[in-house]
């Protein structure tokens, strides 16, 4: 089965009706839909025109052969588009809904009138029409996405962006209820902080796969130098980045090794991100860091966190699902002089190269390296990130409120300088204190998942309206006011 994040998105469309609205404008949709469908490489699933009047829903015997349909596929929809030309069926499109039960995400879209042709023929009323739409699925419990303006054209470009956005959310609520998250090793014993609850993240949809450390690092030990498979990994790592000369190719042919035998578990338990113990016991009993192995996987839209973090896994996961691109965890780590909304965000080196922006350098672990020797510690990504957008996410499991819980927002890498090694990304967030007081009053960690782009939006509709679970977005709240919101400490 191909992976969740390399699925094309299958959205369902039901075009809603009035008999007594002039019916053409239906058919104008659907060809314009179909076009929309095609220009963004989504799969659409409608029943043919021909199948009721004006290929529209109409009435409740409509809404079943609709319903009959899409339950066919239930298992290929992964969101249901709702059109309505003219004011629509109120009654038909909830029980529609209602029947189908098909649990995805819905995108309501309304279309315009035009100012010169609202006379009785020619009239749609489907600013109207989707209220009274809306107000049935608010009675009926069901949660739906709205477009970016009230009424829009199913042909404009606006409409094209919410309707890509919209696949992005179904992408992202799909990947999360039914993601596999690998811990491989136990949780790194100074992290008490790492700790999470299996049964929230499968009360979500997510499954937790472990593997103990030493079983990874056993049959990396049994991978013969002349294996195939292990050519092909040593190519793929000189190709990555650039490597010092004084690095040993032992040392080299070691990281191959460890990078194929996580490859394999990942690929054999059907794992969509992961997460590694990555210190110490690792670099002692074998020999190697793991940062370049799950800079690579990171790379290949696979995330993995330092740490065994396995909620900052699934954080990852969701920006790659939402973003199509790259995501790094790093820590919350340093303030730049007395900036107030800049900070620098860091890790050993794990980022994929990506999201550095530019071909990194592979070499020691800088500060374990001090301790544990660097012969044993070959494997960090390193780099500067690059200047840019970003968006940052984090899950949490809170098990004294019994709920997984979430901030998100945006900012930017900038190019201001930081001497410091390893992986460095000096960040601008806008109210930044305002942030940072949210999550230490809210108990979340230090770990945050980055990714390139803006995508917030993206993941605040997927986790709070699909998933019903408690979020703090940024932007949209105000500085700190005292007054509890959603359960948080603001």
């Amino acid at each position: 089965m191909p992976r969740i994040i390399d699925k094309t998105m299958t959205l369902g469309v039901a075009i809603g009706g009035r008999a007594f609205f002039n019916g053409a404008p239906a058919l104008t949709s659907r060809a314009e839909i179909v076009a929309q469908f095609t220009a963004l490489g989504l799969k659409l699933l409608i029943l043919p025109a021909d199948a009721t009047k004006d290929g529209a829903v109409q009435s409740r015997e409509d809404a079943q052969l609709y319903a009959d349909f899409f339950r066919a596929h239930r298992d290929e929809i992964d969101g249901l588009v709702v059109l309505l030309p003219n004011f629509g069926d109120e009654i038909a499109i909830a029980e529609l809904v209602n029947m189908a039960r098909l649990d995805v995400p819905i995108l309501l879209q309304a279309s315009n009138d035009e100012i010169d042709k609202v006379d009785v023929r020619s009239r749609r009323d489907a600013f109207c029409g989707k209220i009274s739409v809306s107000n049935n699925f608010y009675q009926y419990g069901v949660p739906f996405t709205d477009t970016s303006l009230h009424t829009c054209d199913v042909g404009s470009e606006l409409f094209r962006g919410d309707l890509d956005l919209f696949s992005r959310v179904c992408r992202t609520v799909r990947g999360l209820r039914n993601g596999r998250i690998g811990a491989i090793g136990a949780r790194t014993g100074a992290f008490q902080t790492m700790r999470y609850s299996e049964k929230l993240l499968q009360a979500t949809g997510l499954t937790v796969v472990t593997v103990d450390l030493s079983e990874i690092i056993g049959t990396a030990k049994g991978i013969s130098d002349d294996d195939p498979a292990l050519k092909r990994k040593l190519e793929e790592v000189m190709a990555y980045g650039t490597i010092p000369s004084h690095i040993d190719r032992g040392n080299i042919t070691k990281q191959a090794k460890w990078g194929l035998a996580v490859d394999g578990w990942i690929e054999a338990n059907g794992c969509d991100a992961s997460s590694i113990q990555c210190w110490s016991s690792l670099q002692e009993n074998f020999g190697c860091a793991t940062c370049l192995a799950m800079s690579m996987m990171g790379e290949k839209l696979m995330p993995s966190a330092c740490e065994v973090d396995v909620m900052g896994a699934v954080s990852m996961y969701a920006l790659a699902l939402a973003s199509g691109a790259a995501p790094a965890i790093l820590d919350w780590n340093n303030n730049y002089g007395d900036a107030a909304d800049l900070c620098v965000c860091t890790h050993c080196g794990n980022f994929p190269k990506s999201f550095i922006g530019s071909e990194p350098e592979i070499s020691n672990l800088d500060v374990l390296g001090t301790v544990l020797g660097q012969d044993r510690c070959f494997g960090a990504v390193k780099g500067k990130v690059k200047a840019g957008p970003m968006t940052f996410f984090r899950f949490s499991s809170d098990d004294r409120a019994g709920t997984l819980k979430a901030y998100v927002g945006e900012g930017a890498f900038t190019d201001d300088p930081f001497a410091m090694d390893g992986g460095i990304a000096v960040t601008r967030v806008e109210r930044l204190r305002d942030l940072l007081g949210f999550v230490v009053r809210n108990g979340f960690e230090h770990h945050v998942a980055m990714v390139r782009g803006k995508h917030a939006g993206i993941v605040h509709e997927a986790v709070t309206r699909y998933l019903d679970l408690p979020i703090y977005h940024h932007e949209a709240n105000p500085a700190y006011t005292g007054v509890p919101d959603q359960g948080f400490r603001l």
